[in-house]
């Protein structure tokens, strides 16, 4: 019995080594020097430490590695949902594409509304550290003044973002390395501002409101900086 035992249990130990072996072939061992997993959110082309300091993007991809990539897609197809073949848009968009073959005119309008709503919040709530990255000077003094007078007066805006039913690129133009792109933006709000009593005078707390914007977003094409800043604001169009 007990010599039987012992042969069962060799014949065991050996499979298992055979299996282990086989695993290894197959699979490989760890070295340290493996690419690590793939993360979409991770930042291209920056170090990490900039990275952390770089939270307010509205983010162009563009570096060399995903040049090749990008020019696979047929002409007629690049902008299909966004602009009409041969339409001024669609000439800016190319022109933006001939110096950056990478540019999404889709990731740029997911990034673009990302903004919108980033830089409205942070406006309602006297937030100038977020908005710093996302302006350009002069848009961010206007807002700062709005701010700074807010604050004087003893005045607190509530916004609530209910929603973003459309952005769309009405215009783009391009001069020399300079790009600019105007976005329309649909989208649902609540807000009311308060008094240093607390009484609306502006608003309402409780009604949902649709507000039209047109913002225009620049950047300098070719730049290491991957930030599109909004350099103009208009409403109601």
């Amino acid at each position: 019995m007990q010599d039987s035992f012992d042969i069962t249990t060799l014949i065991f130990i050996v499979l298992a080594i055979f299996v282990a072996w086989r695993l290894r072939s197959v699979l490989g061992q760890k070295t340290g020097s493996e690419t690590p997993p793939f993360d979409p959110l991770a930042r291209r082309g920056q170090p990490e430490t900039a990275a952390a300091d770089r939270d307010n993007v509205v983010r162009l991809p563009n570096t060399a590695d995903e040049k090749t990539a990008a020019a696979v897609v047929p002409p007629t197809e690049r902008w299909k949902g966004i602009a009409e073949p041969g339409t001024p848009i669609a000439l800016g968009l190319d022109q933006i594409a001939r110096s950056e073959p990478s540019f999404d005119a889709r990731v740029f309008l997911e990034g673009a509304s990302a903004a919108y709503e980033m830089i409205v919040l942070s406006f309602a709530r006297g937030d100038r550290k977020s908005l710093t990255d996302l302006l350009s000077k002069d848009v961010y003094e206007g807002f700062d003044k709005a701010i700074t007078e807010r604050d004087r007066k003893g005045e607190k805006v509530e916004t609530t973002f209910v929603s973003i039913d459309k952005a769309e690129i009405k215009n783009v133009e391009v001069q020399g390395n300079n790009a600019q792109i105007v976005v329309h933006f649909l989208s649902k709000l609540i807000t009311a501002t308060r008094d240093a009593s607390g009484a609306v005078i502006d608003g309402s707390p409780d009604t949902v409101v649709d507000v039209t914007d047109a913002w225009t977003f620049a950047r300098t094409l070719g730049s290491r900086d991957p930030n599109w800043q909004l350099v103009a604001t208009e409403a109601g169009q």
